[in-house]
């Protein structure tokens, strides 16, 4: 085995009086110079690191120290949405008038806070006034009309009624007296044929009498006797055919007084019709009551219209003046109930991944500093592009995607807004915490 031939040069140890930053320029100077190649020196940081042997420990600890932090602030990027594109929102309720008029009174100013039911504006009510009165009386006529067509209705069930039984009682009279009148002239007929027998025969015996009494074989006087007879016996057959020609004129009357009871049983028995009739004009009147007292219903709305009132508690921002002339329609003041505001976010289409509905916010306002709590209460159904005045039609020409925003309604908690210092359009930073 070969034997190493060159000689290491003795170690002398270092000068402990030598600084430590000229202990690397030592070492280099006693450095033999058998050696083709040298190391090349160590940076500033090795040398910091050799020199101080904890540093290296205290790196390790600030690199895990930078990675956990890094590691949890992700953690906290990650935990909410957040978007500028935000605003207050609320109801703006606008009052019209409804009816027409000279507007006598304004009760409020611009800006003010007015409770629900408080009168804002007032129309003159004298044209609507005399309306109201006019239609009482009205109703009072239709009432009074009602009340006697009803009454007429029970006083016309009882005539009729009343017609129908007197109908009946005249016809059944009229045949009644037919049949008396028919058997007075049967009587008279037999009277006659009777009278026109006796005078037959005694115009027989007289005609004999006469033969005799020519002959002398009775006396003038019983001649005289039969002679009369004929006569008186002529005179009854007269007597009689007057009493037949009577008896059937009575018989002719009787009928006559029959057609009239039945002519008047056919009217009474119509009256079931009248009685219809009656009641039809009752229920009229009672129609017209009705009617009459929905025209004063609407007089009186008309009536209370004139004074326009707030439906809730807000500020008012007016637009009408005392002396202007309005229409229905009109619209003379908006309010806003600020107890009822929301904050619209709107939100990139790639935020909304994690986003529910229920999931706490924060919410803070540009123009006060101050943050407010809220949970997400909905989502809108359509991107605030597609309600726009002009929708893009992504089927016709050149298709570039873009990244759309959906409106989010963000409420506010209870007793957030108790100051009522949030306003309409305030501009807001929504923060929207989903995990």
């Amino acid at each position: 085995m070969a034997q190493r031939t060159d000689v290491e040069p003795p170690k002398t140890p270092p000068d402990q009086s030598v600084a430590p930053s000229e202990k690397p320029a030592a070492a280099a100077a006693v450095a033999p110079e058998t050696h083709s190649a040298s190391q090349p020196p160590p940076s500033r940081a090795g040398r910091f690191i050799q020199s101080n042997p904890n540093a290296r420990f205290f790196l390790i600890a600030a690199i895990l120290l930078v990675l956990v932090g890094g590691f949890f602030a992700w953690r906290y990027f990650q935990s909410y949405e957040s978007t500028d594109d935000a605003e207050v929102d609320g109801h703006l309720m606008p009052l019209s008038a409804r009816v027409s008029g000279y507007v006598t009174k304004v009760n409020v100013d611009d800006n003010q806070y007015v409770t629900a039911g408080t009168v804002l504006v007032e129309i003159d009510p004298r044209d609507y006034q005399v309306a109201v009165d006019q239609a009482k009386a009205a109703l009072e006529d239709a009432r009074a009309t009602a009340q006697a067509s009803n009454l007429n209705v029970p006083i016309t069930n009882i005539n009729t009624a009343s017609q129908v039984s007197s109908s009946e009682a005249d016809v059944e009279n009229a045949k009644a007296g037919i049949a008396a009148a028919q058997q007075q002239y049967d009587a008279a007929q037999a009277q006659l044929a009777e009278a026109q027998a006796n005078d037959t025969k005694a115009q027989l015996d007289l005609g004999r009498y006469k033969q005799l009494v020519d002959k002398q074989e009775i006396s003038q006087q019983m001649y005289d006797q039969a002679d009369a007879a004929a006569k008186a016996n002529a005179a009854g057959v007269v007597a009689a055919r007057s009493s037949a020609a009577a008896a059937a004129q009575q018989v002719t009357q009787a009928r006559s007084k029959l057609s009239t009871a039945e002519a008047g049983l056919r009217s009474s028995q119509t009256a079931p019709r009248q009685v219809a009739t009656s009641e039809a004009r009752a229920l009229s009147a009672d129609a017209t009551v009705l009617q009459k007292q929905a025209l004063l219903d609407q007089a009186q709305l008309n009536l209370q219209y004139t004074k326009i009132v707030a439906p809730v508690n807000g500020v008012v921002t007016k637009s009408v003046e005392v002396g202007m002339n309005v229409q229905p329609g009109q619209q003379l003041l908006s309010i806003v109930p600020l107890e009822d505001v929301w904050v619209t976010a709107d939100f990139k289409e790639t935020q909304l991944k994690n986003m529910r509905v229920g999931q706490s916010a924060k919410i803070k306002v540009d123009s006060n500093g101050r943050t407010y709590n809220g949970h997400v209460d909905s989502f809108a159904n359509s991107s605030g592009a597609r309600l726009s005045l002009l929708p893009p039609e992504n089927a016709t020409g050149n298709y570039v995607k873009v990244v759309q925003r959906i409106p989010v309604k963000i409420v506010l908690e209870p007793g957030q807004n108790k100051d009522l210092s949030l306003r309409l359009g305030m501009s807001v930073e929504a923060n929207v915490y989903v995990k």
